[in-house]
């Protein structure tokens, strides 16, 4: 999916805190909702896959399970 364009790269290792972070925080939030990986968001933002992933937890949002949507229950016989 593509950025959305509030949510741009930032430099690697720069502390993100106040009114950015919020702004990046609901970036990521609606972009994750609408079906983007944590891994796609890390590398749009060139943030790391541990800092999308505490600021979704921080906001809230609750994660989907590994595989995603493609992920299929085992049938039982």
């Amino acid at each position: 999916m593509a950025a959305t364009g509030t949510a741009t790269t930032t430099d690697k290792g720069r502390r993100i805190v106040g009114t950015e972070r919020q702004s990046l925080s609901k970036d990521l939030v609606k972009r994750y909702a609408s079906g983007e990986s944590i891994r796609a968001l890390a590398a749009s933002t060139g943030r790391s896959y541990g800092f999308v992933h505490r600021v979704l937890t921080e906001s809230g949002v609750q994660l989907r399970q590994r595989g995603g949507a493609r992920r299929r229950k085992k049938a039982t016989s």
